[in-house]
């Protein structure tokens, strides 16, 4: 009588997860490149037009809460005035911050990237993954399925050589 036995082989699937851009943007060289941005004589000088805005406004209101009942109605439209073109300042000022730190992010990750494809190719082989999630598409996963760290220290090797 022979028996026959059924062989399965089973290709052993291991998942893992990683946050993109948390691994570019807490690497070294994106921390660097944020510091220095950060730093730079026209995000200071963006940044304090943000700031004297702000006070200006601020101290526009308080003027305006104080003394509008003892303004004319001319006095009022002048002080509305003042304060919608403090307001104006103050967005552009907050609009030409917001786009340098988008410029900064895009090419942050556009200098990174060829860097970032090989640190997370050889974390992946190193760990042999065979299937890698977006962390944002994963509605629970184990920190020991994170590759985010480990892709981070590889990228910061990369980058310092």
């Amino acid at each position: 009588m022979l028996s026959f036995a059924s062989v399965t082989v089973v290709a052993e699937t291991k998942i893992a997860v990683i946050d993109i851009q948390q691994a570019m943007f807490a690497s070294d060289y994106a921390q660097n490149s944020v510091k220095a941005s950060l730093e730079s004589a026209d995000f200071v000088a963006l940044k304090a037009k943000a700031e004297g805005s702000a006070a200006d406004l601020q101290a526009m209101g308080k003027e305006a809460e104080t003394k509008r009942l003892t303004w004319s109605a001319e006095q009022v439209a002048a002080q509305q005035k003042k304060m919608s073109y403090a307001k104006a300042d103050y967005d552009l000022a907050v609009q030409k911050i917001q786009a340098e730190q988008k410029q900064l992010q895009q090419q942050i990750m556009q200098e990174l990237s060829p860097q970032f494809q090989e640190a997370l190719a050889e974390v992946v082989q190193d760990e042999g993954i065979t299937l890698l999630l977006r962390s944002e598409s994963v509605i629970v996963a184990s920190p020991e399925n994170n590759l985010t760290a480990k892709v981070v220290d590889r990228l910061n090797q990369k980058t310092q050589q």
